[in-house]
């Protein structure tokens, strides 16, 4: 009896898995055959999933685009330097945060903490000012400047919390045996950390990739647009390129999919190691 209730217990755990996965996977497949179709059948009633005839023009569209492939370009290179200089900063700022003691350490915890407190909108038009007057207008290094604004306090939280799970014995080992706290950092604790560290650079790289409002403010030619705003723009005055817009949100999307997937092991075992302190 109490092995059939289990086994009761855990088809309707499958079920509810199955459908929970069906309504979250819904929306990406009709993206997808949505991008599969031509403009004129996408408004057809009623509204099919699958598409009558399959057409990869919106996909040639932007492949064949030199502007639209920029777009791309752009927001791989902000995501990935935003990334590794905030893995570097937080890695080193985590290490001191966990392993020492020094004055204003508690109040400038406080004040990162503190930072994730605020809406970035209302930090839009005071930066756009600062970037206006520090001649960045329209470069990648006010969108990686500020985007590293809003990365940084969270990475430095997490690896720091992190670093508190690693012992410190691992420190005074490499001490004893001649090294410095260099060498302890770089050659000891950060290949033990590697979980740690793939899940903040993940949800870093997130975070700079999908980020809409700032890229629209701090830019303005085409040539230093990224994703987000590659897809805004293909709301004409009279017409929507719909089938372009769902494919490129399919392009978009991938490198996130791809990222997280592929460092998924680490990613889970980052996020629930780091949240707790031993």
């Amino acid at each position: 009896m109490v092995t059939r209730n289990k086994g009761f217990t855990k088809a309707v755990i499958y079920v509810l898995l199955i459908i929970g996965l069906g309504y979250a996977f819904f929306p990406v497949l009709w993206m997808l055959f949505v991008s599969l179709k031509s403009n004129t059948e996408i408004f057809s009633l009623p509204p099919r999933l699958l598409p009558k005839e399959f057409t990869i023009k919106p996909y040639l569209s932007i492949f064949t685009n030199p502007a639209k492939v920029r777009f791309f370009l752009n927001s791989y290179l902000v995501a990935s330097v935003v990334t590794l200089l905030s893995l570097f900063i937080a890695i080193l700022s985590g290490y001191a945060f966990s392993r020492y003691k020094f004055k204003g350490k508690r109040i400038l915890n406080l004040f990162i903490i503190a930072t994730q407190t605020v809406p970035p909108i209302t930090l839009l038009i005071p930066y756009f000012g600062i970037v206006v007057w520090l001649g960045l207008y329209d470069t990648y290094f006010a969108l990686i400047l500020t985007y590293m604004v809003f990365t940084l306090p969270y990475a430095i939280l997490m690896m720091t919390g992190y670093f508190n799970t690693l012992p410190r014995e691992l420190d005074e080992a490499v001490m004893v045996d001649g090294g410095n706290t260099f060498f302890a950092l770089w050659r000891v604790l950060v290949p033990n950390a590697v979980p740690g560290i793939v899940a903040t650079g993940v949800y870093t790289f997130i975070l700079s990739w999908n980020e809409f409002l700032f890229a629209l403010t701090l830019t303005k030619s085409t040539e230093m647009r990224t994703v987000p705003i590659g897809i805004q723009q293909l709301m004409g005055q009279h017409a929507y390129e719909w089938n372009e817009m769902m494919a490129m949100g399919i392009l978009g999307s991938l490198p996130v999919l791809v990222l997280y997937l592929a460092a998924q092991r680490y990613f889970i075992a980052g996020m629930t190691s780091g949240a707790v302190k031993s």
